[in-house]
């Protein structure tokens, strides 16, 4: 049955040669009992809310598997939060999920209701985070690398607020068929910007 591995929150803002100067994308499992709000999990932020958070993203999933096959890529082993990642989770193809699609994550009532709005797109904080936790030099073609492997992971939307534990059960409550999935998104919108130049 899909699962929670970990819920992730900032451990430490982090200086960063990006426009807003820091970054809050080196993230930690944090405690059992973990609050989620409209906004996202309690505890954690966005440095920069313009391009990162907000309703429509305010949970960043990502999968177990897709973390181990990068593990074996770069050879490190990739910790729960490595990719700035709220929840770590297990058993669902996160890549595969489509537009729209609903989880339940956890039972009674504080489970929470999450909806599937979109793919990550990596970019430069991301190559540089890459740069400093696996050595000098991997944040050149990192963004490249990431998007050619079509492992995004998936932001989620929070429809019903509730607390959450590593070791929740998650559940797909409704899937529509017809929507793309995030991988499918996620290589559209790649197209789209070689296309653009």
């Amino acid at each position: 049955m899909p699962q929670l591995v970990a819920v992730c929150v900032v451990h430490a803002l982090r200086p960063d040669d990006g426009t807003v100067g820091v970054t809050a994308i080196d993230k930690r499992a944090a405690g059992e009992g973990v609050r989620i709000g409209a906004y996202g999990v309690r505890g954690d932020i966005q440095a920069d809310r313009k391009s990162h958070g907000g309703l429509g993203a305010a949970i960043y999933a990502y999968a177990e598997s897709d973390a181990a096959w990068w593990g074996e890529q770069v050879d490190h082993e990739l910790v729960p939060g490595w990719f700035g990642e709220n929840l770590r989770v297990e058993g669902i193809d996160v890549s595969g999920a489509r537009i729209g699609e609903r989880w339940r994550v956890g039972t009674g009532e504080d489970a929470v209701e999450l909806e599937v709005t979109g793919p990550r797109r990596p970019c430069q904080t991301f190559a540089r985070w890459a740069a400093s936790t696996l050595g000098e030099g991997m944040d050149r073609g990192w963004v490249k690398r990431f998007q050619q492997a079509e492992r995004p992971g998936a932001y989620l939307q929070v429809v019903k607020t509730g607390r959450v534990s590593a070791g929740d059960a998650i559940e797909i409550v409704s899937r529509p068929d017809d929507a793309p999935t995030i991988a499918e998104i996620f290589r559209v919108g790649e197209v789209s910007r070689v296309v653009r130049g």
